[in-house]
């Protein structure tokens, strides 16, 4: 039986009004896409970037609600389906030169997170081309 779209060996996460541009944090979802829990857990704590905190502890999140949740076997977990999207905008004004104003935009992300159990798939690899 599916709810909301998921399946019984599928569970996910939400993350919600990040401090963070979308695009930012798309770079981050990239790099964990379709990896197993603990291969992603480990590229996300040695990134540089600022938002893999975020994106960590909404996997460990992910993983929490599978394990108590669903009771879904924590070795065999992959990430299904990981995506970010645009949340509000703050707008501020920044004084600029002869009295005008300059416009500030502050954007925010929501992230969510779809982990299965079973076997991850292969990802393809690609050949790089030499000239």
């Amino acid at each position: 039986m599916t709810r909301y779209g998921i399946k019984d060996n599928q569970v996910r996460a939400f993350n919600k009004m990040i401090r963070i541009s979308h695009q930012k944090l798309n770079l981050v979802c990239d790099m964990v896409r379709g990896l197993p829990v603990d291969r992603a857990v480990d590229v996300l704590k040695f990134s540089k970037k600022r938002v893999s905190d975020e994106v960590l502890k909404t996997l460990l999140s992910a993983v929490a609600n599978a394990e108590h949740n669903k009771n879904l076997p924590v070795d065999t977990l992959f990430i299904k389906e990981i995506w970010c999207g645009k949340a509000l905008t703050m707008k501020r004004i920044m004084a600029g030169p002869r009295g005008s104003a300059r416009p500030i935009l502050k954007p925010f992300s929501n992230l969510t997170i779809v982990l299965e159990s079973g076997v991850a798939p292969e990802k393809k690899k690609t050949k790089k081309v030499t000239k």
